[in-house]
């Protein structure tokens, strides 16, 4: 089965709220809708969320590469020679929300092909995952009314906090906040997207482990390279790697250094051909895992919750399903639900995703 066409298209759909956070702000979802065409018929979708306050990418740039790099490099390739596909990519550097809607397709394609879910064919260990819902810079009030919305609304009983701002006390304020109106029932854990020193991170630690952090990620940069070996080595809360970690070889480096001590996988960022490497990496290491957001419509949350009800490892904790709900719109036909706080993967073949056509001729911005 060959390759006969691919589709790069920008589109965008507004926010209902901007999320913030240290590292920028959110208000459009300025995505790119992939499709992979082949000779048999079968057409396989992902989405490429570009984040250039994170990886440089910009919805030109991953429009630009696909349709004048990437697809005139793979027309005719067989949709199965996966290592040969990969090989190509990689001779460009970067682009990795690019490359990874590209390789999602195409195992979309083969769950088509062979008409099972495409999480199956990745390891199919559970049907659903339970989710974690993402709290943007606000006041305590604010943050403290949407998680009560959040958990009375889907059942939803997992909040990552985004913290990160000067000064420190604002992010902790929210944090104590939350747990006094929560209660002890619900988890918290933070990331600070590089937004603080390691001397404020240290100092904030304490208090978040006070507070029943679980997980702290990000909190400084990674190029802060003494005082963020020394923040890993001496956090009381597990640090997680992000940003910092987005290859296999990066995320090697970083548990093997003492950058982290887990690591958050994203398929926006490494696909599922990637994000199985660097899985099987962390286990082989005894590091844990977190399914991250990459700020996902449904299409990449459903590409998320595939790879991540999966795997054991990668199932054993909430993942970050649950930021589409804070969109005005979407393109999928059948659009996800999250019930019981959790999120269940599609039954249908490949990642079961429809475009809704209409909708999509309504966002696209190439037209």
């Amino acid at each position: 089965m060959k390759i006969t066409e691919i589709e790069a298209i920008p589109y965008a759909i507004p926010y209902t709220k901007p999320l913030r956070f240290a590292s920028g702000e959110v208000h459009t979802a300025e995505h790119v809708l992939v499709r992979v065409h082949t000779d048999e018929g079968l057409v396989g979708v992902a989405d490429a969320p570009p984040r250039p306050f994170t990886y440089g990418e910009t919805q030109t740039s991953v429009t630009g590469v696909i349709e004048k790099l990437f697809a005139p490099q793979l027309l005719g390739t067989d949709v199965f020679a996966r290592e040969r596909i990969h090989a190509t990519l990689h001779r460009t550097v970067g682009n990795p929300a690019a490359k990874s809607a590209l390789d999602m397709a195409l195992w979309d394609i083969m769950g088509q092909s062979c008409g099972r879910p495409v999480t199956q064919l990745l390891g199919g260990f559970t049907d659903r995952m339970r989710v974690s819902h993402m709290l943007g810079f606000d006041t305590p009030r604010r943050v403290t009314a949407e998680a009560e919305r959040i958990r009375d609304t889907y059942g939803i009983t997992v909040f990552k906090v985004k913290v990160g701002r000067h000064p420190v006390r604002l992010d902790l304020d929210v944090c104590r906040v939350l747990r006094e109106t929560l209660g002890g029932e619900v988890e918290l854990y933070v990331d600070g997207n590089r937004g603080w020193t390691p001397s404020e991170a240290a100092s904030a630690l304490r208090e978040l482990d006070d507070l029943g952090a679980t997980l702290a990620e990000e909190l400084c940069p990674a190029d802060d390279v003494l005082g963020r070996r020394r923040l890993v080595r001496h956090s009381p809360i597990p640090f997680v790697a992000d940003e910092s970690a987005t290859t296999p070889a990066e995320v090697t480096r970083s548990l093997l250094d003492g950058d982290a001590a887990a690591i958050s996988i994203k398929t926006a960022r490494t696909g599922f051909t990637g994000s199985q490497h660097v899985l099987f990496q962390c286990e082989g290491l005894g590091a844990e895992v977190v399914m991250g957001n990459q700020i996902d419509g449904q299409l990449g949350t459903l590409c998320t919750v595939a790879f991540g009800a999966a795997h054991a490892a990668s199932s054993r904790r909430a993942g970050e399903l649950s930021n589409f709900l804070d969109m005005s719109d979407d393109l999928l036909t059948e659009p996800l639900t999250i019930t019981g706080g959790t999120l269940a993967v599609r039954d249908g073949p490949g990642l079961g995703a429809a475009i809704d056509e209409d909708k999509l001729a309504r966002y696209r911005q190439d037209h």
